[in-house]
């Protein structure tokens, strides 16, 4: 069973020096992540940036995840 902090790993180690912070109860996530890279990008670039670094977890080990993705500044 995945873990928020799982989650949260995996997501800084594909988006180095993004500020990720990760609640869920094992099958249900929310995840706010911060990051320069989101500059400029549509709200469904951003999320598919993250789902990228969750691979094929998403669908299988993480069956919902809620993202608020955001720019510094935003």
């Amino acid at each position: 069973m995945m873990q928020p902090e799982d989650i949260k790993q995996m997501i800084e180690r594909g988006l180095p020096g993004a500020q990720v912070a990760v609640i869920g109860d094992g099958h249900h996530f929310e995840a706010q992540v911060v990051t320069g890279e989101f500059a400029g990008k549509s709200m469904i670039q951003r999320h598919q940036m993250v789902y990228r670094t969750l691979g094929g977890k998403m669908g299988n080990e993480i069956h919902a995840l809620s993202l608020r993705t955001l720019a510094p500044g935003e």
